[in-house]
């Protein structure tokens, strides 16, 4: 782990505080790493950014603090640990929270860092970490996830519905609610999705064509991120989410969205 820490420089015109402000207020790191000194150099290094910051030594702890509800915005997970590793904790994060995940390693093969990516990571380092690089990272990571929460528009009063099991989309506010009209928060991307689906009922759409009618080709074709994306819908819709009737699952073919009553 590169263990200096030089200071990043703010953009002309800009005070050095105006940067740390706005990019690094109320973000919340995980650190995950079962060596305590490179927890403890990431914890004082991303404090001085003023970045909230927990340490976890493993996946004992992680799994307790997603139980707990704490609040996480980017975890920084070490993919080679005794005991759970971090590929298989990236996937537990991705089907509970909405969490930018960062991978370390010290192995640099393309295979890792592909099965990383597929399991859901937005970024991937090899050890030993440059520290300045790392903070860049994490500034990135967290940029794409507020642009994302802030793509979706205020809600109007449009009332063109769509019905998915027992929650219903409304296409003109961008919003999901519930049975009883209790709004259920969805992403940007993930409404996308929806109206895909809306758009195209009783049809087997696979990856590549979601990503079309979803309109985000910043995503590669064998991104495991959509199916991902699938997982959190279904929670949202579902009754029980592991025999989903609503967003289905054809084997070898892709997903289908089935309408009440089909």
């Amino acid at each position: 782990m590169t263990m200096a820490i030089a200071p990043v420089f703010a953009p002309p015109g800009r005070t050095w505080e105006d940067s740390r402000d706005e990019m690094a207020t109320k973000t919340r790191i995980l650190v995950v790493d079962d060596e305590a000194d490179i927890r403890e150099t990431l914890d004082d290094y991303l404090k001085i950014h003023d970045f909230e910051v927990t340490v976890a030594d493993g996946g004992e702890a992680v799994r307790r603090l997603v139980e707990d509800g704490a609040g996480i915005d980017v975890v920084l997970l070490d993919i080679n640990m005794p005991g759970e590793d971090g590929l298989s904790l990236a996937r537990f994060l991705r089907e509970r929270v909405d969490v930018g995940i960062i991978m370390l390693t010290a192995v640099g093969e393309t295979v890792d860092r592909i099965v990383g990516l597929e399991m859901g990571a937005d970024d991937y380092l090899v050890k030993p970490v440059d520290l300045r690089e790392l903070l860049a990272r994490i500034r990135a990571v967290t940029r794409r996830l507020q642009a994302e929460a802030e793509a979706a528009p205020a809600a109007d009063d449009g009332t063109e519905e769509i019905a998915f099991g027992r929650c219903r989309l409304n296409l003109d506010s961008r919003k999901l609610f519930d049975a009883e009209r209790n709004e259920i928060p969805i992403t940007s991307m993930e409404f996308d999705l929806l109206k895909a689906f809306a758009e195209h009922p009783n049809r087997v759409l696979n990856r590549d064509q979601l990503l079309d009618l979803a309109h985000n080709r910043d995503w590669e074709p064998f991104d495991r991120s959509i199916d991902i994306r699938i997982a959190r819908i279904r929670r949202k819709l579902e009754v029980d989410p592991s025999k989903p009737e609503v967003i289905k699952t054809v084997r070898g073919a892709g997903y289908i969205y089935v309408p009440p009553g089909r």
